[in-house]
């Protein structure tokens, strides 16, 4: 005749109520292995409570690793930053032209840069002042907003953004193409802004400033 074992007894009639191994477990400290080997041959129909736990089971999985890649991210940013390390005035003029490489105009004879990123649009900036030697008075900014954006909203947030005043805002462009709402609406909050450095007659800030940028940008870029 087996010995009596009051934990098997406990176990089994909380598996015929429709417990898990995991609460059984839990509750008895018993390992999940011995009770497989209990109850492997034996119906099992879970309770309610049991099946609350299987349907959320996924969405509490899902929550521990989106927080596991929250977790990631954070650290692979923060790794990120120490490697760059502190910026020398070298390495914001090549940043800076690597901006413009990508954002701005080659194909026009006037220097340009184009972004919805208020953070390139700021080093932009900077790199037009800092690189190029342009003064703030020689910066002109336009907005290409969209009908779902709040006009005034959007030059006060640019002008915060970029420290110019308003006078060296032009008049904002909207465009209201009906194809343009359905794609852009709410992706883009606060519209593109586009700086444009004007010459009002020194050469140096015009034509000559082009010129020269394209030159810089030969001299960073391989040949192909």
């Amino acid at each position: 005749m087996p010995r009596y074992n009051p934990q098997k007894e406990k176990a089994t009639k909380m598996r015929d109520a429709g417990y898990s191994y995991n609460l059984i477990s839990e509750k008895l400290d018993i390992t999940k292995s011995t009770l497989s080997n209990w109850f492997k041959d034996r119906p099992f129909a879970p309770n309610k409570r049991v099946l609350g736990r299987i349907r959320y089971a996924p969405a509490r999985g899902g929550a521990v690793r989106h927080n596991r890649r929250m977790e990631e991210t954070s650290q692979l940013k923060q790794e990120g930053k120490r490697e760059v390390g502190n910026l020398t005035r070298r390495d914001l003029f090549l940043l800076g032209l690597g901006i413009y490489i990508g954002e701005g105009s080659k194909s026009y004879e006037f220097a340009q840069v184009i972004n919805s990123d208020p953070r390139i649009i700021k080093l932009a900036i900077r790199w037009f002042q800092d690189a190029c030697g342009v003064p703030l008075s020689h910066i002109k900014v336009l907005l290409y907003l969209y009908p779902d954006n709040k006009t005034e909203e959007c030059i006060r947030y640019w002008i915060k953004v970029t420290n110019l005043p308003a006078s060296n805002f032009q008049n904002p462009i909207i465009d209201a193409r009906t194809n343009k709402l359905r794609i852009k609406r709410r992706k883009l909050p606060y519209g593109t802004a586009r700086i444009t450095i004007v010459s009002k007659g020194k050469p140096e800030f015009g034509v000559r400033l082009h010129r020269k940028i394209m030159g810089w940008i030969e001299g960073a870029l391989p040949d192909v």
